[in-house]
This record gives structure tokens, C-alpha cells and sequence, in this order.
């Protein structure tokens, strides 16, 4: 099954990106916002990370195990256990990724963001480093993946051109700014020690990365609430008590699976065999459409502010992009 999964076009991943992202920005966005009738008001992002993390996790170890994409995975003795294990590669990016997860959770919830503003932003910002990962890798890169990445950084353009669309704090600024160097870190470690003809390199390389990833984030929120006395841990401590919660709890929990298949479905486009010039703006390109999509969910749903013109024809850019990302490989292969 794993070799089967491994050998899918990456297409497939970028719609099961698609479609795990509709639910999973939109959910935080409303749980934040307290959109819901039967809420008290507004959950702060820090209390919806405990439940979302620690689901995410187990998540992970379910989907490893229903594959058999775990068993690629280094192993050490445990006694008479055999146990996988990350290699070093995997292990620093496992550790990128798990700020990865923490840092997109919190940046839907930022008050005065929207969630296709903070996606654009994320977004773009890899983008931009997609082409110079590739450089400093030596890989080539082809025509069409630098025209998708110039349209898919002009619906970033656009973002920014909407007068008052920003409303960047300082706290979000240090979210963006982590989320982005842990990107670059990760696509340089895949370009390394993942992007090859060999479907067990990369299988290795995935099942690692993953078994660090959401369990490190889980337990580095552990850590953090128990450890620290700030207002932040204050609010991660009361969000690992479920009472403290009413009948949105059922929907942090929701957040986690989601989170946790957009971390799956991501992670296979960015390792496909391709450029990252190529791989990137697919993997972007399915988000921003996505929160697109969300921010009109939320605005049929509970009177949301309906997505502006500058992000709807943000979403057109990202269309051009994918179209040019698609053909070209296509016509290639008819060929």
C-alpha cells in the first residue's frame, strides 16, 4: 500500500490538501471568532492547540501504521523490540515541521487577519524561497514552475495592495517569521535527503519526518503550560482540561484530524521527485484556494465578511498558477 501511495500523481495529494484545509482553517477561524451561537465567546489560540496537537499526533501513528509506511523507517533494539527511529535529516525536519503546525494553527487566529490574508502571507513568503532552495540545492529549474511561482507570488501582491487588509501585530510578525525559516530549513533538508528516483528513500524520509513532527509540538505545548507562568502557557494549561470546553470541544478535536491530513497530504507534495520551484506552489496553491473557499463558508454560515475583490482575484492568479503547473507536465507526457 505504501509503494501504491508513493506512486500517485501529485495531484491527488494536492486535493486531499484541498480538501482537509477547507474545514481545518475555516474551524479555527470560527472557534476563535466565536462565530458559534452555543459559545460564551471567542477561544483564544492557544487553548484550541493541546486537543488539536495531541489529536494530530495520534493521527499520524494511525495513518503510518494503515500504510505500513512506517516499517521504511530506521530501526534500534528496545530490548527484544524492534523500533523506528528518525535519522538525522528527518529528525531536524521533524522538528521544523512541528513549528509548522503550531504556528499556522495560531495564525488563523489572530485578531483583524482574515484567514486568506494570513494563508497569502504564509504562503508567499515560501514561494519566494521555493526557487532559492533549488538553487542552492543545483537542481534545475523548468520554465513553467517559475511562471506558476511569478503568478502565484502576484495573488501575494495583490493581498498586500487592499488598503487596511493587513493588521499585523508584532506577535503575528514572530508567528510568520518562525513559520517561514522552518520552511526554508525543511525544504532544504528534502532537497537533500528526500528528492531522488528511490520511492523507499522517500517513504523513509516521510514516515521519520512524521514520527517527530506532531508528537514533538504535542509535547513541547506540554512542556511549555507546565513550565511557564506567562499569560500564554496560562491559556495552553487550561486548554488541556476538556471541561473547560462546552459542546466545541467535539470540533477541536475535528481540527487536529484535519491539521494532521493537511500534514500528510503537504509533506507527500513537497517530497514529490519534481523541483521544489514545481512542488511549492502546488502545495500553496491548494491552501490559498482552500481558505478562499473557507472565508466563503464562514460568510454563508454566520455572516462572515464576505472575501474582497483584491482576494478573489488573488484566487484567479493562483488558478493561472496551477494551469500552468498542469499542462506543460501533461502535454510532456502525451508526448
Amino acid at each position: 500500500m505504501a509503494h501504491r501511495l508513493a506512486s500517485l500523481s501529485i495531484w491527488w495529494f494536492a486535493f486531499g490538501y484541498f480538501a482537509c484545509y477547507i474545514p481545518y482553517s475555516a474551524l479555527v477561524k470560527a472557534l476563535s471568532s466565536g462565530y458559534f451561537s452555543w459559545m460564551k465567546g471567542p477561544i483564544p489560540g492557544a487553548r484550541l492547540l493541546p486537543w488539536s496537537l495531541a489529536v494530530s499526533a495520534i493521527g499520524m501513528f494511525v495513518f503510518l501504521g494503515v500504510t505500513g509506511i512506517w516499517r521504511y523507517a530506521h530501526r534500534f533494539q528496545l530490548g527484544p523490540v524492534s523500533l523506528p527511529r528518525p535519522s538525522l535529516g528527518p529528525l531536524l525536519s521533524g522538528i521544523c515541521t512541528a513549528a509548522i503546525i503550531a504556528t499556522t494553527t495560531l495564525a488563523y487566529t489572530f485578531e483583524g487577519i482574515s484567514i486568506v490574508f494570513a494563508m497569502l502571507l504564509m504562503r508567499g513568503g515560501v514561494l519566494l524561497i521555493a526557487p532559492v532552495v533549488d538553487m542552492l540545492s543545483g537542481r534545475h529549474v523548468r520554465w513553467f514552475s517559475w511562471v506558476g511561482m511569478l503568478f502565484s507570488l502576484a495573488a501575494l501582491v495583490v493581498a498586500f495592495a487592499e488598503s487596511g487588509a493587513t493588521g499585523i501585530t508584532l506577535l503575528a510578525a514572530i508567528d510568520i517569521g518562525i513559520y517561514l525559516a522552518s520552511y526554508f530549513v525543511r525544504l532544504r533538508l528534502m532537497s537533500r535527503f528526500a528528492k531522488s528516483e528511490d520511492e523507499n528513500a522517500q517513504l523513509r524520509y516521510f514516515a521519520e519526518e512524521q514520527l517527530v513532527g506532531a508528537p514533538l509540538s504535542f509535547i513541547l505545548v506540554l512542556l511549555f503550560a507546565f513550565l511557564s507562568s506567562s499569560p500564554f502557557a496560562q491559556e495552553l494549561a487550561r486548554g488541556l482540561n476538556p471541561a473547560s470546553f462546552g459542546s466545541e470541544f467535539g470540533l477541536i478535536l475535528l481540527i487536529g484530524l484535519c491539521s494532521q491530513g493537511t500534514g500528510i497530504f503537504g509533506g507527500l507534495i513537497l517530497l514529490g521527485k519534481q523541483e521544489n520551484t514545481y512542488c511549492v506552489p502546488i502545495n500553496r496553491s491548494s491552501s490559498i484556494m482552500a481558505g478562499v473557499l473557507a472565508s466563503v463558508v464562514l460568510m454563508v454560515a454566520f455572516n462572515a465578511p464576505a472575501p474582497s475583490t483584491y482576494k478573489l482575484a488573488g484566487a484567479g492568479l493562483i488558478i493561472t498558477a496551477i494551469l500552468f503547473l498542469s499542462i506543460p507536465p501533461l502535454l510532456a507526457k502525451k508526448k
